[in-house]
């Protein structure tokens, strides 16, 4: 799959260092449209319209990022606007309609989302826009938590805006929409990392005057028409792709659910003669579960009624028989999170929040105690199959590392008695999730409890079957890469 919005970025930095256009002769020199700004600035000083800019410092040759045309120049930000500034520092009084009053999450898309929007009064709007008043053509970018995301103001509305959006008016909108594509770019993405302030404690931001530094590429404006110009075309290209991989991992995930659906009742594979009957492995299954209850490494259940006509969602072959899950796995979940616990050992441990269909992400993980009576119950072990109980409840993963490791209370380890395919288990979970079998129940928080998991129908296969639907499904599913 194609990184779409890193190949607009890339673009885009092309096209800022004079990589993607012709430099013409007749285009003159950036230096002429930079005179042009200034003495536009000057007459709206002298009108009083605007004030006088503080002078910014010379651009050094370490703040170089790269090099550009002759005819090029390098200029601070704060040069080429009329203002920088930023919304109210403070919260307004929101009423149910009124003047729209936009934050970082009405352009952080990239364009205006105006679904949902809060309102202010006229009287707060007219003492707003005397400081910042967001107009036509102005640009706006994300200073506060979501950083550098910029658009060019191009529709008809009036608003205010909170301080997490800065404002940039310039001398008209060819010079907005090039600062736009400066700010969106792969350089401005780096730029905005280096120069961001914040952190620790404190939400991620870029102050004002940092924002009036940055460097920008000023090309002939001529050049910075071209410049747009092959922007809208390579966007509207960038676009088409990005719609076709996405009809494609539509399409994908269809697929994707017919073969692990057709998987899981055995349509993908031949029934051998030679495997068995499911019947002979169920009765493997409680011979070996009554041997270790006789040896007190486990207990005797309570036995579960007869699977009922309604809870079968599909047929099987003839030798497959259909069980409860908790009648062929040994499951339990991890250990409570209590902070004002601190017997035991300090070891590391994973929750829901680490568990994704097919992987993990195991990035600073957190540690809490575990004393010696609860590793072995808590501790999970290379092949595995994992379950969760909350969050995205169902949400299923094999542990296949040679490690071991400790799981919290909200996810179910099971382990497979009888030589089972955790594989074929995990696709079921996979099918189940998809079909909408598993869901929450319960008031409030909602969950997979122990009891759903240990009595949750399941097809049991012959083992020899288990292992070619796995292999069958691993193999078609790696085609689809």
């Amino acid at each position: 799959m194609i990184d779409t919005e890193a190949l607009r970025k890339k673009v885009i930095d092309l096209a800022i260092q004079g990589k993607l256009t012709e430099q013409f002769p007749n285009d003159g020199d950036a230096e002429t449209l930079y005179a042009q700004i200034l003495d536009h600035k000057l007459q709206l000083i002298k009108k009083g319209k605007i004030k006088k800019d503080k002078a910014l410092p010379d651009i050094a040759a370490d703040e170089i990022p790269f090099d550009i045309p002759d005819n090029w120049k390098w200029v601070r930000l704060g040069e080429l606007c009329l203002q920088i500034t930023d919304g109210t520092h403070r919260t307004p009084t929101y009423q149910s309609e009124g003047i729209p009053f936009l934050s970082v999450k009405n352009i952080s898309s990239g364009a205006f989302d105006l679904t949902d929007i809060k309102y202010i009064s006229e009287e707060e709007h007219s003492e707003l826009i005397k400081r910042c008043k967001p107009e036509k053509n102005d640009v706006l970018v994300c200073r506060i938590g979501t950083l550098g995301k910029a658009i060019t103001i191009d529709i008809d509305l009036e608003f205010s805006i909170f301080v997490s959006l800065g404002l940039i008016k310039t001398t008209d909108k060819t010079i907005s929409d090039y600062i736009v594509q400066v700010i969106n770019s792969g350089y401005g993405d780096t730029w905005i990392k280096d120069n961001k302030a914040g952190g620790a404690m404190h939400t991620y931001k870029i102050n004002l005057n940092s924002l009036a530094l940055l460097p920008v590429p000023l090309a002939p404006i001529s050049e910075i028409e071209r410049i747009l110009q092959l922007n809208d075309e390579v966007k509207t290209h960038i676009e088409n792709i990005y719609n076709l991989q996405a009809k494609y991992r539509n399409d994908l995930a269809v697929l994707k659910s017919k073969i692990i659906d057709s998987g899981i009742q055995g349509k993908l594979t031949e029934q051998l003669s030679e495997d068995g009957d499911a019947e002979d492995l169920y009765a493997q299954i409680l011979n070996q579960k009554s041997q270790l209850i006789k040896e007190g490494k486990i207990k005797k259940e309570k036995p579960l009624p007869d699977i009922a006509a309604n809870e079968i969602p599909f047929e099987i072959p003839k030798n497959w028989k259909w069980v409860h899950l908790g009648e062929i796995f040994e499951h339990n979940t991890g250990k409570a999170l209590n902070s004002s616990d601190k017997d035991g050992e300090l070891l590391e441990y994973i929750t829901t929040s680490n568990m994704y269909w097919e992987h993990f992400e195991l990035v600073s993980l957190k540690k809490m105690f575990f004393k010696e009576s609860e590793i072995e119950k808590c501790t999970i072990k290379k092949g595995d199959l994992l379950i969760c109980e909350g969050g995205d409840i169902g949400r299923s993963a094999i542990w296949d590392f040679d490690y071991e490791m400790r799981i919290q209370n909200h996810i179910h380890k099971l382990r497979g008695y009888g030589g089972i395919n955790h594989k074929y288990y995990y696709y079921m979970m996979w099918n189940y999730k998809n079909r909408g079998i598993i869901d929450g129940r319960g008031i409030g928080l909602q969950g997979f409890s122990s009891k759903r998991v240990h009595s949750l129908v399941a097809p049991l296969p012959p083992i020899d079957e288990q292992n070619r639907i796995v292999e069958r499904i691993d193999s078609i599913l790696e085609q689809l890469k």
